[in-house]
């Protein structure tokens, strides 16, 4: 082990770790990420709407590195705010105290636009992406300010290349995620005077379950958005969010901008001719 990756494990041993929309994409990638890079003293919860998903992952983390990681799957809907308000409740004792908040769990529906948008998928994503992230940080906040010296932990904020600059049919993701930025800076300004970090990561195009899921299912649709391209996987942005969770505790990642090679910003993207 470099002595960078023994510094990392180092700082992320016995800490407890949230990561919510952990099935699949970004989250499932963050927990193996995590749990390869602390291996002798970790635990995490793992949380989604796909409870067997979330058990397979563990299973799967479990036979890769050991009994050394603890993984508790938890079925969990950020967008319904009963079931985040009961979050912290459910968690059994050794799992209580979090150290590291990942909100990952956000989607997009249809590319449509004005005046043509369906209030429900416009409801879904401000549920999803806006509420859902913001109750489930003030569900953790107590945790972290419990602690001595003001308080002590990681909040991690998944936003998007989309909060930044918008683009025509994306118009209600766009406000989401420039929603989260907002919160994301506000929040950093208030917890000054403790020791909980408030970072965010806005990736660029990264090849998930996104587009299907922009695309109600219709996966021709989907794999059309990375023809020609060479997306950025979640195992990318997974590494970003470890590394920035495992710097000194005075060190403060608060805002990173992910590319893949071709892209050059929301829109502008080259793709290889077929």
């Amino acid at each position: 082990m470099s002595t960078v990756a023994a510094a990392a494990a180092k700082r992320l041993e016995g800490k407890t770790i949230v990561i919510t929309g952990a099935s699949s994409g970004i989250g499932r990638s963050c927990a193996f990420e995590f749990a390869r890079t602390a291996p002798r003293d970790l635990r995490l919860v793992l949380t989604a709407r796909r409870a067997d998903r979330l058990r397979e992952i563990a299973d799967q983390i479990r036979a890769e590195v050991g009994d050394g990681v603890r993984v508790l799957p938890l079925e969990l809907d950020v967008s319904d705010p009963d079931q985040v308000r009961g979050f912290v409740d459910r968690l059994p004792e050794e799992f209580r105290a979090v150290d590291v908040l990942v909100n990952n769990a956000g989607l997009v529906k249809g590319v449509a636009r004005a005046p043509e948008i369906a209030e429900a998928d416009m409801n879904i994503m401000f549920q999803t992406n806006v509420t859902g992230l913001i109750n489930m940080t003030q569900a953790i906040l107590p945790i972290f300010k419990a602690r001595p010296d003001g308080g002590a932990g990681d909040i991690i904020n998944i936003g998007s290349i989309a909060g930044r600059e918008p683009y025509a049919g994306g118009s209600i993701y766009c406000a989401t995620k420039a929603a989260v930025r907002a919160f994301t800076d506000a929040l950093r300004k208030e917890l000054i005077d403790t020791r909980i970090r408030v970072m965010e990561i806005d990736p660029g195009q990264v090849e998930t379950e996104f587009s299907i899921v922009r695309y109600y299912g219709d996966k021709a649709k989907a794999d059309a958005v990375y023809a020609g391209c060479d997306p950025l996987t979640p195992d990318d942005i997974a590494e970003v969010v470890v590394f920035v969770a495992s710097r000194r505790q005075n060190v403060v990642v608060a805002d990173t901008l992910v590319f893949p090679s071709h892209q050059a910003g929301a829109g502008v993207i080259h793709r290889r001719q077929t």
